[in-house]
């Protein structure tokens, strides 16, 4: 797989065996392998087991007969690698699970935790699995009636499909696509944002959603317009990843800014912009936010850079 940024949601250790969705004793033939193996997670979290590798995270998964019920399942596929305790070749299911059987299973609230900041480290099996498990899971919480006639779906299809009783439409999960760039100007400094709501001194470079009917190019231009002011060009992609917060794919682009064009934030998503150079990032960085790890934003910032970057957010903890 290219993924020329190493970022840690664009990897995967899993063969999502599409064609088994269709099979109508699907979930009785993996709750009779026993090497079926369950992912559960309660409200976006998901349980970390102890790894022999000092603070690598490792996703806990679980026997078919620890996890009894779960509001939700969807078969994830097969692994294709070895993670863990489990070898390549493990099927591997997502069961989103209510309350009661999230206490049951695990009553420490404080073990159930959000990834989102600290799962850079995670295997490339582990990532994907991740990435693909939250977005769908949070695919299926906002997808529970028909958008024409507003009926309760079923699920179908191993967890990949809701239909409507009513009108037998059926819903697929969606992927919002989203760009983000590293916008450089003719000194070869990044244009960095901050949002009003954010703390003070954090920093990210630009992003937003493809709108309908636009390309991933004419959406760069669009949005640095409409956020910092300046006209872009040399729209180039760079690399691409995972988003699942809520079912996103954020696609990376480089960009140009060209000749002198003053910088105006749109004051509705950002208040602030600025240019910084290497020589500036280096000298304020363990004063700045960045964002974190796990994201493409951080990526993006640290391949202009040409290396990596410890900011005021990692120092913090």
């Amino acid at each position: 797989m290219n993924n020329p940024l190493n970022l840690p949601l664009a990897r995967s250790a899993v063969d999502r065996d599409y064609l088994q969705r269709k099979n109508p004793d699907l979930f009785d033939d993996l709750w009779a392998n026993e090497l079926t193996r369950v992912l559960p997670m309660h409200q976006g979290k998901i349980l970390l087991r102890q790894s022999n590798h000092h603070n690598v995270p490792q996703l806990k998964l679980f026997e078919v007969q620890a996890v009894s019920s779960a509001t939700l399942r969807v078969y994830l596929g097969i692994s294709t690698e070895a993670s863990g305790a489990e070898p390549a070749g493990t099927p591997i299911v997502l069961a989103v699970l209510s309350e009661s059987a999230a206490n049951q299973l695990e009553p420490d609230d404080s073990a159930w935790i959000s990834l989102r900041r600290n799962g850079a480290g995670l295997s490339d099996r582990d990532a994907g699995l991740y990435a693909q498990a939250l977005s769908i899971a949070n695919w299926h919480e906002s997808h529970g009636r028909c958008s024409k006639c507003g009926t309760p779906t079923v699920v179908i299809d191993g967890g990949w499909v809701r239909t409507c009783s009513a009108d037998e439409k059926e819903f697929y999960p969606r992927t919002d696509p989203a760009i983000i760039a590293a916008i450089t100007d003719d000194q070869d400094r990044i244009l960095l944002g901050s949002q009003g709501i954010w703390e003070e001194n954090r920093w990210s470079v630009l992003a937003g959603f493809v709108e309908p009917g636009e390309s991933l190019a004419a959406a760069v231009e669009r949005e640095i317009f409409e956020e910092a002011g300046v006209r872009v060009s040399d729209v180039e992609y760079l690399a691409s990843q995972s988003w699942p917060f809520p079912y996103s794919l954020m696609v990376g682009f480089t960009a140009r800014v060209r000749g002198e064009q003053e910088l105006v934030p749109d004051l509705l998503e950002i208040e602030k912009l600025r240019w910084f150079s290497r020589d500036e990032i280096a000298a304020e960085v363990q004063n700045i936010l960045l964002p974190g790890k796990l994201s493409i934003a951080r990526a993006l910032i640290e391949n202009w850079f040409g290396g990596e970057l410890v900011s005021a957010s990692e120092l913090k903890g």
